[in-house]
């Protein structure tokens, strides 16, 4: 299995849109074979989907995302555990194992009136779902 998992400094990355590291981890059970770090080069949105496709992803692990985002991956047949903060290493072996804590609700929603900012800036309104952060 190969687990994506938006990242920024060891971190988990909270806003799916506007990842620029995926860290890759590959799993046969939840034996960790290999991992590795690679750029979106500039890749945003629908255009991630895709990305993580061709990189041969069968999971990702993220923060905030949104519903357009998330059909571009259910297209692309790749599973989504979202919702998760904290470290990128431990959630991706929390899924290998099966034990990953995740939120199937977290999303960002560009046109809600909550509490939150996901830096879009006046275009979207600024404003993430609730109070799961993007």
């Amino acid at each position: 299995m190969r687990i994506a998992v938006t990242y920024d400094n060891g971190m988990i990355f909270q806003h799916f849109g506007h990842t620029e590291q995926f860290k890759l981890y590959d799993y046969e059970g939840d034996e960790l074979i290999s991992e590795q770090i690679v750029d979106t080069n500039g890749s945003g949105h629908g255009a991630l989907a895709g990305f993580l496709n061709m990189a041969d992803v069968d999971a990702l692990i993220c923060g905030g995302i949104g519903p357009g985002a998330q059909n571009a991956l259910r297209e692309q047949g790749i599973m989504l555990f979202a919702g998760v903060q904290g470290l990128a290493d431990e959630a991706a072996q929390a899924l290998a194992e099966g034990v990953l804590a995740y939120d199937p609700d977290a999303h960002c929603d560009h046109h809600g009136h909550h509490e939150g900012n996901c830096g879009h800036g006046e275009g979207y309104g600024g404003n993430c779902g609730g109070s799961h952060r993007c």
